[in-house]
């Protein structure tokens, strides 16, 4: 009688994910793991993701990967650990934390763990973080926060949080950023006011701003930039202006302003294409 051979044990998981993390276990404080020190060393007794794995699933670790695994193994244990002294295990924890608990973290001393919690803290508590000391912190509070309430970010020092700040803030409150100092806020600004405040910004002091304004000024106003220092600002008043204004244009000193000109007023306006799909001018070289 034959018998049939046994088939070969299956790799158990440890087995199978240890060739794959070639990084080396270490304790996050720099020695070697230790699971007999290990609040939950009983977990080891358990059959893989209904434990933990050194080198692979551990809050000891001093890899972030492997205690993030433990805790997506484990989000229930995350409550608990909140106030570790190691802050990837503090950050990773706020991940699966209740709720509830994260106002503890709010000013944590590490700012990793302060940026998850502006990635979870409930809207009404958010405001506590609009004045982190790190700019990171403040970018993720005012990707957050109602538009109405970023009133409270708009003076802060970083252009990165007022940009946002200008993207999303509240239409009536967009003048009081038209004169600030970081140019790509301007143009945020530029790209969502409205009327008579847009005008306003037609004497900025920076092209690229003026750019945005003559794209969308009415066309009744657009002489205001006709003589214009910049040349790009000319050609963008060139592709909406009506026939008196770009009579005015024809003889720029500019080949490319002239150029927009003479092809506007030689085709009759109803072939003219939309604003939206007309050419926009090469500023990478400074001409005219």
């Amino acid at each position: 009688m034959n018998t049939v051979a046994a088939p070969p044990p299956r790799p158990s998981l440890t087995a199978s994910t240890a060739a794959a993390d070639d990084i080396a276990s270490q304790d996050w404080t720099g020695g070697p793991l230790d699971c007999t020190a290990c609040p939950y060393r009983t977990l080891r007794e358990r059959t893989e993701r209904e434990g933990c794995m050194p080198g692979h699933a551990c809050l000891q670790e001093a890899y972030a990967l492997r205690i993030n695994r433990f805790f997506r193994w484990h989000p229930e244990l995350a409550d608990e650990q909140l106030a570790h002294p190691y802050f990837e295990v503090r950050a990773i924890a706020a991940r699966y934390a209740s709720v509830f608990r994260l106002t503890g973290l709010i000013h944590d001393p590490d700012e990793t763990v302060r940026l998850q919690v502006a990635l979870r803290l409930p809207l009404a508590q958010l405001t506590q973080l609009a004045h982190d000391p790190h700019r990171e912190v403040r970018i993720r509070v005012a990707q957050r926060l109602t538009p109405a309430a970023l009133a409270a970010l708009r003076n802060d020092p970083d252009y990165g949080v007022r940009e946002l700040v200008a993207q999303r803030i509240v239409p009536a409150l967009l003048p009081t950023l038209r004169h600030d100092r970081d140019r790509a806020v301007r143009q945020c600004v530029a790209q969502r006011l409205d009327m008579p405040a847009l005008l306003d910004m037609a004497d900025d002091t920076e092209a690229e701003v003026r750019r945005v304004v003559a794209q969308r000024l009415p066309v009744p106003l657009l002489s205001r930039l006709i003589t214009d220092p910049d040349w790009r600002v000319r050609w963008e008043v060139a592709q909406r202006a009506d026939a008196s204004v770009l009579r005015r244009l024809a003889d720029d000193i500019d080949p490319e302003v002239r150029c927009a000109v003479h092809e506007r007023l030689a085709t009759p306006p109803s072939r003219l294409p939309p604003v939206g799909d007309r050419p926009t001018p090469n500023t990478g070289a400074a001409h005219g």
